[in-house]
């Protein structure tokens, strides 16, 4: 419960209000989620627009309606406060209404193409492995301490971050771990959180479906660090060609991690297996059970996250070294009976395809063939279609190109335009099953002992997203169950 003049500043707003005194006892941009005496917060957002659902918002409840459009004021009984730009100012509102919570917390955020997922996970299960009470919102799940919540997004929105974050510290919560979407802050929906470390994985093609160019996307990325304090950190993949751009404008204390150049917290891959990693970390010897040049990089940062909270180096090597990997990213499926592999992995921009794939061929001891399984969603980025369709067809023994979450298109539609990437003497290589299920069964049938499937696109999902509709869909449920 807040009254109005604790959670938003006068100068904002445009119109006459003096009900300042007012209290409101919940905030939301759903209305479907007011409840009595909320404020309902209505903007003009990327799909849809939130001043429709005003009237659904009083109707359920609501008292006061922040807006930005006055045509929609019609209500003398309401207290409509009108500003210019309500979705700017929802992180702050929200960061009021809950008491500023991040403040008290250690939040590190991760953004990148690929790997967020996996390092804020990791990060989490570690320090939870440590014995610390910590915070999670990923792809995969959000957890409050040890609490698992449903999600959709990325990132969720501004409101629920910070009510998310009000309910941690409530539960004793010390650090939260948070994968940064580009969509997230473009759209503001990290602002008023305090970041304590920020973290750049690495940067390739990705949501140009929502982002104009890949300049676009790479400036959304940027917006982490331009807006954290001195006080913070920036640990940054200095291998990567876009990381020295990710902090030119950065007031955060820049600290660097790499592979090939050098660096702050240094890796080297002694070896590559099936089993894991064997590396050098900071110039110690570890063993993870992780796989992939990539997972090298994300224990990286991982090492130099929890290093930097003040975690002794020795108790980081060794818990890393008995975590497994995250569901859905490199997952292996392996069947004694057929003696094949199974690799179940959320690969869908090409820089993970391409990298996933040559990962499996460095792997590929007994030379067997590799059959890869991939699509692309539809009502997303098309110009990585062909690339995908180019890169499993030319590392792959034999690519089934089959539909992923094809949503509003057509998935032959969307396999045809995968096809025009594949390179002419790679064709014959190339299967086109639209059934997915069916997809995963024909290269599961036509596997021989020591080939690898590779199943991608999905990784952790448990849906397939046809025509408006979630349908329940399992990756390597459906894999396992033609492994017996």
């Amino acid at each position: 419960m807040k009254r109005l003049d604790e959670i938003l500043k006068r100068s904002y707003v445009k119109n006459k209000f003096d009900q300042w005194s007012d209290v409101v006892y919940d905030i939301t941009i759903d209305s479907r989620k007011v409840k009595e005496k909320s404020l309902f917060i209505a903007y003009k957002g990327y799909a849809l627009n939130g001043h429709e659902f005003i009237k659904q918002a009083i109707e359920n409840g609501a008292t006061t309606i922040l807006l930005e459009d006055e045509n929609y004021i019609n209500d003398s009984n309401i207290n409509f406060i009108l500003v210019n730009n309500a979705k700017i100012l929802l992180g702050e509102i929200a960061s009021a209404f809950y008491d500023n919570p991040s403040s008290s917390l250690k939040v590190v955020g991760i953004t990148g193409t690929n790997g967020k997922t996996t390092v804020a996970s990791l990060l989490h299960n570690l320090f939870f492995n440590l014995g610390f009470k910590s915070g999670l919102l990923s792809t995969i799940i959000n957890k409050v301490g040890e609490k698992e919540l449903s999600t959709n997004l990325t990132t969720p929105d501004a409101i629920s971050i910070q009510k998310m974050f009000r309910q941690m510290v409530d539960e004793g919560v010390e650090y939260v771990f948070m994968e940064v979407s580009s969509h997230a802050l473009d759209q503001g929906r990290v602002s008023n959180v305090q970041f304590d470390i920020a973290v750049f994985t690495n940067i390739s093609r990705d949501h140009l479906d929502y982002h104009d160019t890949f300049l676009d996307y790479i400036n959304a990325k940027r917006k982490l660090f331009n807006d954290l304090p001195k006080s913070a950190k920036a640990l940054v993949n200095i291998d990567d060609v876009n990381g020295k751009i990710m902090i030119q404008n950065s007031k955060a204390n820049v600290v660097t991690y790499a592979l090939r150049k050098p660096a702050d917290f240094k890796v080297k891959i002694l070896s590559n297996s099936i089993e894991g990693l064997h590396l050098v970390m900071q110039g110690h010897e570890v063993y993870l059970k992780l796989i992939g040049d990539f997972n090298a990089y994300n224990a990286m940062a991982v090492y130099g996250v929890a290093t930097m909270l003040g975690i002794d180096e020795m108790e980081v090597l060794t818990t890393l070294s008995n975590l497994i990997a995250i569901e859905g990213r490199m997952d292996i499926v392996k069947s004694d009976v057929k003696g094949i592999t199974g690799v179940i992995d959320y690969a869908h921009t090409p820089d993970a395809l391409e990298q996933v794939l040559t990962t499996i061929a460095e792997l590929n001891i007994q030379k067997g063939r590799i059959i890869t399984v991939v699509g692309c969603g539809g009502n997303r980025d098309k110009g990585k279609r062909p690339l995908m369709g180019k890169i499993a067809s030319r590392l792959s023994t034999i690519t089934v190109l089959t539909s992923d979450n094809p949503r509003d298109e057509n998935p032959n539609v969307i396999i045809e335009e995968m096809m025009e990437g594949v390179e002419k003497e790679n064709e014959e290589k190339v299967v086109k099953i639209e059934n997915r299920k069916e997809a995963i069964k024909m290269a599961a049938l036509m596997a021989k002992p020591g080939d690898i499937i590779l199943i991608a696109g999905k990784g952790h999902e448990k849906y397939q997203e046809i025509k408006g509709q979630k349908l329940p869909f399992n990756d390597k449920k459906i894999f396992s169950a033609f492994m017996h």
